[in-house]
């Protein structure tokens, strides 16, 4: 049982954080879920916080890893842009928007939970400003943006976003309709395939 603690815990946690919300997470529930006794959780993390933030982070890496690939493909940035807006789709219904917003309102209050939800932010933003970087290369001149500065905006396009589709159903055509718009914009004229 010993090797299996670990990523036990990690998903329980993440079960527990999507029925519950980071204020109600119980590190009692969490063990109980897992099957394993309490004392596990601050064996293997130290704590609630630590077991948070250790769910956060395998579940950052492997959808920045998921988007790194995506965006390093050879297709056109269009394409990729709509295969993004899919995979905003499919994070919704896993539950990893959820839980990055929830430890993002916590990170507010709790200055450990914000410096590393910031860490890991910050792979995502420097991911689309290599993409944006890229696009300035190929298709020229962009304005009075940096790419640091256009990535800005894209990546907060998506969060504040993803905040408004937290609150409901009514907001999804206005949320997804926007953002696909932004990648008919990067489709040269005629383009479809």
């Amino acid at each position: 049982m010993g090797s299996e603690t670990r990523p036990r815990l990690i998903e329980a946690a993440r079960e527990c954080l999507l029925v519950d919300g980071h204020a109600n997470l119980s590190t009692r529930r969490v063990a109980d879920r897992a099957g394993v006794p309490l004392s596990q959780i601050h064996y293997h993390f130290g704590g609630r916080q630590g077991l948070v933030l250790a769910l956060l982070a395998q579940q950052n890496e492997q959808l920045l890893e998921r988007q790194q690939l995506m965006y390093g493909a050879d297709a056109p940035l269009w394409k990729r842009y709509e295969q993004a807006c899919d995979y905003l789709e499919a994070d919704l219904e896993s539950g990893f928007v959820r839980m990055l917003q929830e430890m993002i309102a916590a990170g507010w209050t709790d200055a450990a939970i914000g410096a590393e939800v910031t860490r890991l932010l910050r792979g995502w933003f420097d991911l689309l400003e290599q993409v944006v970087q890229e696009a300035a290369d190929e298709l020229g001149d962009l304005g009075p943006f940096t790419p640091r500065s256009l990535a800005t905006l894209v990546g907060l396009g998506f969060m504040g976003g993803e905040s408004m589709l937290l609150l409901g159903k009514e907001w999804t055509d206005d949320v997804l309709g926007s953002l696909r718009a932004v990648g008919a914009l990067l489709k040269p004229n005629g383009e479809d395939t």
